[in-house]
């Protein structure tokens, strides 16, 4: 089979010595010895893009950004140390981006290890694009249904509305989020699509005894749970939860009219 720029990715990363793999808030990392140097990131937070992010040298982000603008950009969070954004389907040459992976690399890397380094190896360019499925999850076939169904019952609520937080669907009880959908994925690199709701601290140390359930990230100590719908919905069991967490947010005048 063909390789995609994720396999592309992988071989540009991981022939480095040391180099290892592990996955964080759901995006591909790169280490060595404890130590980022390359995160890959598709689609972050709806921006269309697919990329690496890397520990780059000093004054590195500043030229390629201002010289090369159509190839490189500032990233997010960590845009501010100095990492540099590389865009992987923008007709850059592999071969370049191979090279700014080894720089990204040898700044953090021991060294010993950069010592041991041999010639870059020629990686060959991915013949087959990234699919649309895989850019964007939500495009895919079981991610429109699973939309279709979830704003048909949100919806169907007093006073509600759809929006979007950080490029992911979101559902409010007037002004006030209630419910979210959200993509991640897996160690094994799969999609995961996960139905976020307001369940409260309390509820969720006995839900995540279910291994469907877990307590997300930057939500959770705010009593968010997260439910992954990969092995199917129980639909009763959904409409359960997303209607605790409107009544949580919903003014008086909207459970009057609920109820």
């Amino acid at each position: 089979m063909a390789k995609d720029i994720s396999a592309a990715v992988r071989e540009v990363c991981l022939w480095l010595p040391e180099s290892e793999e592990y996955l964080s808030h759901g995006s591909p990392n790169f280490r060595v010895r404890g130590k980022t140097y390359a995160t890959y990131v598709i689609n972050h937070h709806g921006d269309g893009r697919v990329a690496l992010w890397l520990n780059s040298p000093e004054g590195a982000q500043d030229h390629y950004t201002r010289s090369e603008p159509d190839s490189f950009f500032v990233p997010p969070y960590v845009g501010p140390r100095g990492w540099l954004g590389v865009h992987l389907d923008k007709k850059l040459p592999w071969k370049r981006i191979a090279e700014l992976v080894r720089q990204a690399y040898e700044k953090v890397a021991p060294a010993p290890l950069v010592a041991s380094l041999g010639r870059t190896p020629t990686i060959q360019p991915p013949p087959r694009k990234l699919p649309a499925a895989d850019r964007d999850p939500l495009q895919s076939r079981s991610g429109q249904a699973l939309l279709k169904r979830l704003r048909k019952l949100y919806l169907s609520w007093p006073e509600t509305s759809e929006g979007l937080q950080f490029g992911w669907p979101v559902w409010r009880a007037g002004k006030k989020t209630f419910a979210s959908l959200h993509a991640a994925r897996d160690t094994k690199g799969r999609t995961r699509l996960k139905l976020y709701f307001w369940v409260g601290i309390e509820a969720q140390g006995l839900m995540t005894a279910d291994s469907r359930f877990e307590i997300p990230a930057y939500l959770g100590h705010q009593g968010w749970i997260a439910l992954d719908t990969s092995g199917g919905c129980d639909w009763d069991q959904v409409r359960a939860l997303a209607l605790a967490s409107y009544r949580h947010f919903a003014l008086r005048r909207m459970l009057a009219a609920l109820d």
